[in-house]
This record gives C-alpha cells, sequence and structure tokens, in this order.
C-alpha cells in the first residue's frame, strides 16, 4: 500500500489540475496587467530598453558630462562681473565664445565623422574638461574669451560624433523616444550645472575650474575604453556616403529656423537667470535651484515629447510646445519670486524639449550626411543660442533683464509662423526616401 500511494521520483513538485488552473489564470492577469502598465506608461518601458544598451549609456554619461560645463557658466557670471568690471552685455560673449565655437564647429565635425567615423568621441570631451578647467586661472578677460572658444571646440567635436553614434544604434520605430532620452542627459548635465558651480566655487572661489578637470578625463577615458572598437562599420565612411542625392532644402531650413529660435529662448533663460535673481536681492541658495529646476524641467520633457512623437507626428508635438511656450513665458517673467519654480517647471517642458525631434527630422532629411545633419542643426542651434546671450544682455542694459526676458514672447509667435511649415511625418517619409535607396546599395560598402 505505501509502495502504491508513493510518488513517482520527481512528481513531488508538479502542481495538481487546479492549481494548473489557477496559476494560469495568474499569469495571464498579471500579464494582463502589465500590457495595461506598459500602454499607460510607455517611455517607463522605452528607458529600461534604452539603458540596457552599455555603448548607449556610455555615450549618454559622456553627453552629460561634456554639457555639465555649459551650466557651470552661468554661475560663473556674477564672479566674472566682479572680477573684470563687465557688464551683462560683455559678460555674455563668454557664452558667445564657447557656444559659438561649438557651433560653427559641428557641421565641420559632423562631415568628419560622415568620412572618418566616431571611434575618439572621448579625447573632445577630455580636451573640453582640460580647456574649461583653466578659466579660473587666467588673469585676464581676452585670455579668458580664448580659453572659452578652445573648450567649445572639445564640445563642438562631441556633439554631432554623439549623436551619429547614438541613431546608429536606436531601432528605427523608437528614435524618436530613444533620441530624447539620449539628449535628456546632456540636459541633466546642464542642469547640475549650476549646482555644481555654487559647491566648487563656494569653496574654491573662481580657482573652482581646476577641480572640473577630474570629472572630464574620467568620463573621456572611459568613454574611449567603452567604445574601442568604435561604431564605424555602422555609420559614416567616406565609401559609403553618396554625397550626390538632393537635401530638401525649404524643409532643411524650417527645422533649423526652429531650432535656432528655441536654442535663443533656452540659452537666454538659463544663462540670465542667476543674475536676473541676484539683483532682485536673492542669493545662489535661491537661483542655483532655479536654474536647476528649469533646465531638469526641460529633460523630463524631452522623454515625454519623444514618446507622444512617436504616436502622433514631430510637428504636432513641436506646434502644440510652442503655443504653449508663450503663456509659460508671460508667467515666468511678470511673477518673479518662489512661484517662479512653477513657471521655470512650464518653460522647461516646452521650450527645450523639441531639440532631439529637430535633431532627428534634420537626419532624416539628409540620411546619406546624417553627420552633417547633425552638425548643421546643433551647431546653428548653439550659435544662435550664443548670440543671443549678448544680444538680450545688451536689451537689458537698456530696459532691464525681466522686460528683456520677456521679449521672447514676440520669438515665440514669429516660431509658430515658421513651424507651421515644418513637414508631416507622410511628408517626411516621401521626403527622405529619395534618398536612402541610394546609402542602402551594398555595392559600396566597406569590404
Amino acid at each position: 500500500m505505501g509502495a502504491a500511494t508513493r510518488a513517482a521520483p520527481g512528481d513531488e513538485a508538479k502542481p495538481s489540475g487546479f492549481c494548473l488552473i489557477f496559476l494560469d489564470r495568474r499569469r495571464t492577469e498579471e500579464g494582463h496587467s502589465l500590457r495595461q502598465r506598459v500602454r499607460v506608461f510607455p517611455h517607463i518601458r522605452c528607458v529600461r530598453d534604452f539603458l540596457r544598451n552599455g555603448k548607449l549609456l556610455t555615450l549618454m554619461l559622456g553627453h552629460l558630462t561634456v554639457d555639465s560645463y555649459v551650466g557651470v557658466i552661468p554661475v560663473l557670471y556674477p564672479i566674472l562681473i566682479g572680477r573684470f568690471h563687465l557688464s551683462l552685455a560683455t559678460v555674455g560673449l563668454v557664452s558667445l565664445a564657447y557656444g559659438g565655437m561649438a557651433a560653427v564647429s559641428q557641421p565641420l565635425f559632423g562631415v568628419l565623422a560622415d568620412r572618418f567615423g566616431t571611434r575618439f568621441t572621448g579625447v573632445a570631451l577630455c580636451w573640453t574638461a582640460l580647456t574649461f578647467s583653466l578659466v579660473g586661472f587666467v588673469t585676464s578677460f581676452p585670455l579668458l574669451l580664448v580659453l572659452a572658444l578652445a573648450s567649445g571646440l572639445g564640445s563642438g567635436a562631441f556633439h554631432p560624433l554623439g549623436a551619429l553614434d547614438v541613431r546608429a544604434l536606436l531601432p528605427r520605430l523608437r528614435r524618436s523616444a530613444g533620441m530624447s532620452i539620449y539628449v535628456t542627459a546632456g540636459t541633466v548635465g546642464v542642469a547640475i550645472g549650476p549646482l555644481i558651480g555654487i559647491l566648487v566655487f563656494g569653496a574654491f572661489g573662481i580657482h573652482g575650474t581646476g577641480v572640473l578637470i577630474v570629472p572630464g578625463l574620467l568620463t573621456g577615458g572611459y568613454l574611449l575604453w567603452r567604445m574601442r572598437g568604435g561604431i564605424e562599420k555602422t555609420v559614416g565612411s567616406a565609401r559609403r556616403v553618396s554625397m550626390s542625392a538632393r537635401v530638401p532644402v525649404f524643409a532643411l531650413a524650417v527645422v533649423i529656423g526652429v531650432m535656432m529660435s528655441r536654442s535663443w529662448t533656452v540659452n537666454v533663460f538659463q544663462a540670465f537667470t542667476p543674475t536676473w535673481y541676484k539683483q532682485l536681492g536673492y542669493g545662489p541658495e535661491f537661483y542655483g535651484p532655479l536654474a536647476t529646476t528649469l533646465v531638469l524641467a526641460s529633460a523630463i520633457g524631452t522623454v515625454g515629447c519623444g514618446t507622444l512623437a512617436d504616436r502622433h507626428g514631430r510637428r504636432t508635438v513641436i506646434l502644440a510646445t510652442l503655443v504653449l511656450s508663450v503663456p509659460a513665458i508671460l508667467l515666468y517673467t511678470a511673477f518673479p519670486g518662489p512661484w517662479a519654480f512653477a513657471s521655470a517647471i512650464l518653460i522647461g517642458v516646452l521650450a527645450a524639449s523639441t531639440a532631439p525631434l529637430m535633431l532627428l527630422m534634420a537626419q532624416q532629411l539628409m540620411t546619406e550626411r546624417a553627420g552633417l545633419a547633425s552638425g548643421l542643426v546643433m551647431g546653428l542651434g548653439f550659435v544662435t543660442g550664443a548670440i543671443g546671450i549678448p544680444i538680450n544682455g545688451a536689451i537689458a542694459d537698456s530696459i532691464g533683464l525681466q522686460k528683456s526676458l520677456m521679449t521672447h514672447v514676440v520669438l515665440v509667435i514669429a516660431t509658430i509662423a515658421i513651424a507651421w511649415f515644418l513637414p508631416s511625418e507622410a511628408e517626411m517619409e516621401r521626403l527622405s526616401t529619395r534618398v536612402e535607396p541610394e546609402v542602402a546599395h551594398p555595392a559600396t560598402a566597406i569590404p
């Protein structure tokens, strides 16, 4: 009897038929719940999948580090004004030198990336860290501008190379969300820049720039090691890239125009928020977190806009954010004070969040020259933001910073008219398919 009732070897762990039905039902319910959560929060799955790719994660780290130096610059303004006895227009030349050099050099580095690949992206980061670290040790303002130019050159090299790498590693159907997540890393870098600046300059004064060489060299070195072997087989080579295809000039000009306007607004508000609030009597413990809030909000908006663009189209999302930016700017400039944290979130979410969408549109319009496209759209965006800072600084010297910032309402309204001519997703596909077949022929590929 005992032998007859004893379970066969291996059967002890097998559930009964009732248990199997219960477990199957539970798995079904859990799977349904998971699918519901994914549908409600699709960006969560996108972020999770993106972070599983080691090379993409490394590029995000590099992007965060290189853009953190941009975030430090506005915190330098009050120190530089006192040290070199500068006006608001003159101190804005620091951003013009850094951003202007980054801007004008990006198309060149984009062409070089198309031709020779992107293996040495980390070198650009190391160069930026080295030159920026010397800013606090110069004894004259002209020499400081020279270092700002040199540091901007490194930033100008990093951005088109990094963007080309990321584009090559992303699946086509989720590129808007993926590129948005990558750009968010840079936005976070800009956001933590003011906090880093306040801590470092509070401890070491202006000579604290020397400490800032450490994160750049460490991250740049790791990027070089992690990307050894490169992605040259996936992106640019002179023997793979056809330069004869026609570029849809009008559509590309509209994309670049919108990018330039958005960059101007974002850069001016980020640059002058610390100085404006210092004039109002607030200390760095207030305007530092406010500047960080402004930039971090754009990081959140970037991921959200990327997901929305994959669903509803990039043109729709860009137009919506432009229209909503008008009341956000009015609230921020008309009502300074503690409640500015709320309006800063609105400006950050709306004004800076569409940059990766326009970057991808430019790359799609110039598929066979994606490196050059990246350099053009980001470079011209950078230079407009850099030129816009001293322009608004000069306006502020005449009518005050508050009214100077408020003039961006007019700029946004004009940009809405330009953005109306952005191509829809269907038009983008039609325009890009003219050139994509020329790149797809394996006969010209690297042997």
